[in-house]
C-alpha cells in the first residue's frame, strides 16, 4: 500500500514538471492576439499630410526588398533594423491615354484624356544611421492603437488594419491630377516615433475641427 502511494505521488510529480516545461495550451476558440508579435511602434505619413500612428508590420516572414543604387544589387532588409523609410518623387508627369484606331491594330490615336504618373526613390535609414537608397515596392500594414480597453473585460471594436503601398511607379485614374495621386511619404519606427506620430495625428485632428488656431 505504501509502495503504491509512493509510485502514484512520483508519477504526479513527474507529470506536474512536464506540464510546467511545456508551453501553455492555446484554445482555438479564444481571443486572437490583438497585435502581431513582430509589429513595431511608429507611424506612416502620407503625402496629403495625414499621419497614421500604431503598430507597423509587413506581410509575415517578409523583408523589405530594395535595389541598392550604390551597390547595384537587390538587398533584403528586415523591418526590425529599420529606423525610417523616406520617399522622394523622382519624376512625375501627366500621361496621355492612347488607343488603337478602329481600322487598324498598328496605329494609335490620342484620346484627349490624361492621367497622373509618378516614379519614386526610397531611402531606408538603419538604426546605426547607415542609409540605403533605391527603388522598392512593398506593402506596409498599420494596426491603430485606438482599441485600448475601456474597462475590465470591455473592449472597443478594434479599428480595421490599414494597408499602405510603397511604389516604384504609380499612376492615377483618367481625368485625375497629380495632386490627387497620394503616396507614403515617410515611415518612422520606434517608441519615440510613435509618440511623435500620435502628437502629429492629434494636431491634424485639431486643425480639421478648427481648433488649431
Amino acid at each position: 500500500m505504501i509502495r503504491s502511494t509512493y509510485i502514484l505521488l512520483l508519477l504526479m510529480a513527474i507529470g506536474a514538471k512536464a506540464s510546467a516545461d511545456e508551453p501553455p495550451v492555446i484554445s482555438p476558440f479564444g481571443r486572437a492576439p490583438s497585435v502581431r508579435e513582430d509589429a513595431r511602434p511608429g507611424y506612416v505619413e502620407l503625402s496629403d499630410g495625414s499621419v497614421h500612428p500604431g503598430k507597423i508590420y509587413l506581410t509575415r516572414d517578409k523583408r523589405i526588398k530594395i535595389f541598392d543604387e550604390k551597390l547595384k544589387r537587390q538587398r533584403e532588409i528586415p523591418l526590425r533594423v529599420v529606423k525610417q523609410i523616406e520617399c522622394n518623387v523622382e519624376r512625375q508627369w501627366m500621361e496621355r491615354e492612347w488607343k488603337f484606331k478602329e481600322t487598324t491594330r498598328s496605329e494609335k490615336m490620342y484620346t484627349g484624356r490624361t492621367y497622373p504618373a509618378r516614379e519614386y526613390m526610397h531611402t531606408i535609414t538603419l538604426h546605426d544611421d547607415r542609409t540605403i537608397t533605391g527603388k522598392l515596392s512593398e506593402v506596409v500594414y498599420v494596426q491603430p492603437y485606438s482599441y485600448t480597453p475601456t474597462g475590465p473585460g470591455v473592449y472597443r471594436t478594434r479599428p480595421k488594419t490599414e494597408r499602405h503601398l510603397l511604389h516604384k511607379r504609380d499612376k492615377g485614374k483618367i481625368g485625375e491630377k497629380l495632386d490627387s495621386l497620394h503616396y507614403v511619404k515617410l515611415i518612422k519606427l520606434g517608441d519615440e516615433a510613435l509618440v511623435e506620430g500620435r502628437r502629429k495625428a492629434a494636431e491634424d485632428r485639431s486643425r480639421d475641427q478648427g481648433l488649431g488656431d
